[in-house]
């Protein structure tokens, strides 16, 4: 007979809840949760925007304290003030802040001497963590001239000083590209084998299918923990692929969302997804129905679904309808041998690529791959530095305020007014695109009823959640009913029932003939486009239909591969060539 007391769980949150004042109101962020770790193992956290989950490791990282309810660590309840637990534990936020100016071992230095740690130790578990995260050999780097994904890596870095035995990890691979992502889950596997204690949010199915728990939160509560296995197991023989022969998939995925008792329909490699209900579909000829396993994507729409927000109606465009490739559909961006130079760094480098009126094109590539210049430079916020390059029909050299004018464009970071209201931000992007008086209160109208923010009005940018944020970026844009709309990024860091929404959105501009130009490091994403430009460090490697980047990736250990297995593919294999060259 086994004796031996199991160990106290690292965490343990009893009736914790947290509300944050809102004006004369008050906001329950948390509501009467109760979560415990299991020592050693890797939790993952998903949830819809607003769910809780930074509120959550905020006061486990002790940095809220609760409105109510209490916290355990190692079995021992902490109280305001308990300095213990910063030496045992590690926290990762969204927004690790980094200092630009210094260099990586100068950041891990600095952090080191805030913690407290001893100068001969800390010299010490500053090399172990330069080669656990691959950083060493960018050492000397300021780490504001990293990618994005290496500024990840440090600040899982700087998190790390004191081998936390528990780590706290909020979203740290979003906005990432996936060789990043899957270098940076390496870590989180290796510190998982070395009996660390990690809980991490995270707007990625594939992560939290590799969590040994997973916690669902919805507005502040616990909706459902347990294995990955134990959210699919119920949805078997409900989950099919559906492919057409003569029918896109765009048009096919739109076609099933629609009929009675399909939960949900996404685009894949394959064809279309779909999750139903308990009962029958109504199939239509020519579809092909085959049932596949379920995922934790399907687990997590069909939990969460019917509590997101309503399918969007339908946008609003200047344009008409086309048919993506037709001999009608004219070229709207054409680039020829573009080339930008920042001194003698050169960021892109001779591409070239023609979008037609219609389609959703997208540019994909690493941090740091030229994709946001590309962007800048095709918007005409930036100048470039050779090539030519013409958008609806005009020289963006010589005559960029023309073309500006029949351009909407949503940045990377959320480049609204934060000070502003919602109101306020409409007013402003509509005066800012030329429209006023009638046409300004019509744009106005047009705006709130079809992004649904006529009950935020009256709110602060700042104050809105993320998925709000990105729904008003998205209605500034299109204020003037743009035919060319540029997205760089724009669904990083929003959560995935927000997502579906947004793209909902994008295939109706592009069926109703505005053109779509969209960067994303989402592979899954990728598959709503018609054709695809692959880039890396400035130069693009592939471009094509998405079966056709994914046909380049194939090899004999991978007859089939993903999206994600071509991206990573292709850039290594590129990189390789670069160093055996150089």
């Amino acid at each position: 007979m086994d004796d031996e007391t199991p160990p106290p769980s690292p965490l343990r949150l009893q009736g914790v809840s947290k509300r944050f004042p809102r004006g004369k109101e008050s906001v329950l962020a948390l509501d009467g949760l109760d979560l415990e770790l299991a020592p050693g193992r890797v939790t993952g956290l998903l949830g819809p925007d607003g769910a809780g989950k930074t509120t959550l490791l905020r006061i486990a990282a002790g940095l809220l304290q609760p409105s109510e309810g209490r916290v355990f660590l190692w079995g021992r309840e902490v109280g305001a003030g308990d300095k213990d637990r910063q030496a045992r534990i590690g926290y990762m936020p969204q927004r690790f802040g980094l200092y630009e100016d210094l260099t990586v071992e100068e950041n891990l230095d600095l952090y080191s001497d805030l913690q407290g740690l001893d100068p001969v130790q800390a010299r010490e578990r500053r090399k172990e963590l330069l080669k656990l995260t691959a950083l060493g050999p960018f050492g000397k780097r300021r780490a504001g001239a990293l990618s994005g994904g290496m500024k990840q890596k440090l600040g899982l870095a700087c998190a790390l000083l004191r081998a936390p035995p528990l780590l706290l990890l909020d979203e740290p691979t979003v906005g990432v590209d996936p060789i990043a992502r899957r270098e940076l889950w390496e870590i989180v596997q290796g510190l998982r084998a070395a009996g660390t204690t990690v809980l991490m949010s995270t707007a990625y199915f594939d992560e939290a299918e590799r969590c040994d728990t997973i916690v669902l939160l919805h507005q502040g509560k616990r909706l459902q923990e347990g294995s990955p296995d134990r959210f699919t197991e119920p949805l078997r023989g409900r989950c099919y692929l559906v492919r057409h022969a003569e029918r896109p998939r765009r048009a096919l995925r739109e076609s099933l969302q629609e009929r009675p008792g399909v939960r949900d329909a996404r685009i894949t490699a394959d064809g279309v997804r779909v999750l139903t209900g308990p009962g029958a579909v109504a199939r239509d000829a020519g579809e092909q129905w085959e049932t596949v396993p379920p995922a934790f994507e399907d687990a997590f729409v069909d939990l969460l679904g019917s509590e997101g927000a309503a399918s969007p109606p339908a946008v609003t465009t200047a344009a008409p309808p086309v048919t993506v490739g037709s001999p009608a559909t004219e070229a709207v961006v054409e680039v020829e041998g573009l080339r930008k130079c920042f001194g003698y760094f050169e960021a892109v480098k001779s591409s070239t690529f023609t979008v037609h009126r219609g389609e959703i094109f997208g540019l994909l590539g690493a941090n740091g791959a030229g994709k946001t210049t590309t962007f800048r430079m095709l918007c005409g916020l930036l100048p470039p530095s050779g090539g030519r390059l013409r958008v609806a029909g005009v020289d963006m050299r010589r005559a960029g305020s023309a073309a500006r004018a029949r351009i909407g464009y949503v940045a990377q970071k959320f480049a609204l007014y934060g000070n502003l209201s919602v109101d306020q931000n409409l007013a402003f992007f509509a005066a800012a695109y030329g429209l006023g008086g009638p046409s300004r209160r019509a744009a106005m109208a047009r705006a709130r009823e079809e992004f649904q923010l006529t009950p935020y009005g009256s709110v602060n940018a700042d104050d809105l959640p993320l998925g709000l944020k990105q729904r008003l970026a998205l209605a500034c844009a299109l204020l003037h009913e743009p035919p060319i709309l540029f997205l760089d990024e724009p669904t990083s860091g929003v959560d995935p029932l927000t997502r579906r929404e947004f793209w909902q959105r994008i295939n109706a501009l592009a069926a109703g003939g505005v053109t779509v130009l969209v960067t994303t490091h989402f592979m899954d994403e990728a598959e709503y486009c018609d054709r695809l430009v692959l880039m890396s460090l400035g130069a693009i490697l592939a471009q094509g239909s998405p079966a056709e980047l994914r046909a380049q990736a194939r090899d004999p250990d991978r007859p089939d591969p993903s999206m994600e297995d071509a991206f990573i593919r292709l850039i290594e294999d590129h990189e390789n060539r670069l160093r055996k060259a150089s």
